[in-house]
C-alpha cells in the first residue's frame, strides 16, 4: 500500500488575519485512538528507536507511554509498534511500515483541517461583525474545564498592594464588577495586571441568598438579580439567579432555607461571597 502524499502547505491567512488552530483528534467506537500527543510519540519512538527516550522527547512518563502505545496497538487493524528483545542490538522498539502510513495520513488530516481553518478565519473576518480574535477567546475560555459551578470573566480594573495579599477587581461588564483577594505569590505568579484577562471562579456552595435589599452583610460581592428557576433536591435546592447580560449564579441551599426566603421564578434576590471565596485563573 503506497503511503499517502502528504498535501501542498495550506495557503497563509492573509495579513492582519488572526489564525485558527485545533488539535485533529481521531476516536474509534472504542476510545479515543490518535491525537497530537500520541502521533508526536511514534514519530519519535521512528527517530530514537527506544520508548524510554521517546517518552522524554515527548514528554510523557515511560508508563503513559507505554500505556499508549498498548492503545493504539489494540485499537490499529495492525501494530503500529513492535518491540524486539536481546539479539547483538539488546533489543529496542520499532515503528511499523503501518505506523508510519498512520503517521502520514495523520498529518495529511492534520494539514487539510488547518487550511480549512484557515480558511474559516479569513472568511468570519470579512463578514461584517466579524472577529475572530474574540471567538479565538471565546473557544479557550470553554475549553476550561473545573468543578466550580460559576465561572465569570472579567478584566482586572483596579489592583491594590497590601502587606502579604493582593485585592483584585475584576469588571465583568460596565455595571458589574467582583472582589477577590489572593497572595503576593499568587498574584506574581498570575502576572495579574491592568487589563488582564481573568476567569473568576465560585463554588455554590460559597454563595449566601437574601431578598432583603436593606440586610447588610458583610460579604463583599453581592450580585442583585432575579430567580430564574429552583432545581429541587431531597435534602438541597440550586438556586439560579439571573444577573442580566446574559450572566448567572448558582447556589446551593437547604430547602428549608429557599421556603423560609420565598425563592421562587421572578423574585429579586442577591447573590453574596467573600473575596477570599474567589479562585482567579489566566489562560495562557
Amino acid at each position: 500500500m503506497a503511503e499517502p502524499a502528504l498535501p501542498s502547505a495550506p495557503p497563509k491567512p492573509r495579513q492582519g488575519v488572526p489564525r485558527l488552530t485545533g488539535r485533529l483528534e481521531v476516536d474509534t467506537d472504542l476510545g479515543s485512538f490518535l491525537g497530537d500527543t500520541r502521533v508526536r510519540l511514534l514519530e519519535a519512538i521512528d527517530v530514537h528507536g527506544s520508548i524510554s527516550q521517546a517518552a522524554k522527547h515527548v514528554p510523557l512518563s515511560y508508563k503513559a507511554a507505554w500505556d499508549a502505545v498498548d492503545a493504539m496497538n489494540n485499537l490499529a487493524d495492525q501494530p503500529l509498534v513492535a518491540r524486539s528483545t536481546g539479539g547483538k542490538a539488546g533489543g529496542g522498539t520499532r515503528l511499523t511500515e503501518h505506523g508510519r502510513r498512520v503517521i502520514a495520513l495523520y498529518r495529511a488530516m492534520q494539514a487539510e483541517y488547518q487550511a480549512a481553518l484557515d480558511r474559516l478565519a479569513a472568511q468570519f473576518s470579512a463578514l461584517p461583525g466579524g472577529d475572530a480574535r474574540s471567538f479565538q477567546r471565546l473557544l479557550r475560555r470553554m475549553a476550561v474545564r473545573t468543578s466550580a459551578r460559576n465561572q465569570f470573566v472579567g478584566t482586572v480594573c483596579a489592583l491594590r498592594e497590601g502587606p502579604v495579599d493582593f485585592e483584585v477587581r475584576l469588571r465583568l461588564d460596565e455595571s458589574l464588577e467582583l472582589a477577590a483577594v489572593v497572595t503576593r505569590e499568587s498574584a506574581e505568579t498570575l502576572g495579574l495586571a491592568i487589563g488582564s484577562e481573568v476567569i473568576a471562579l465560585v463554588k455554590a456552595s460559597s454563595l449566601l441568598v437574601f431578598t432583603d435589599a436593606a440586610l447588610r452583610v458583610s460579604a463583599r460581592n453581592q450580585l442583585w438579580g432575579t430567580v430564574a428557576r429552583v432545581v429541587d433536591g431531597p435534602v438541597n435546592a440550586e438556586v439560579v439567579i439571573d444577573l442580566g447580560s446574559a450572566r448567572s449564579a448558582v447556589a446551593v441551599l437547604t430547602r428549608d432555607s429557599v421556603a423560609a426566603l420565598g425563592l421562587a421564578e421572578g423574585v429579586r434576590a442577591c447573590a453574596a461571597f467573600k473575596v477570599s471565596s474567589v479562585i482567579l485563573a489566566v489562560i495562557d
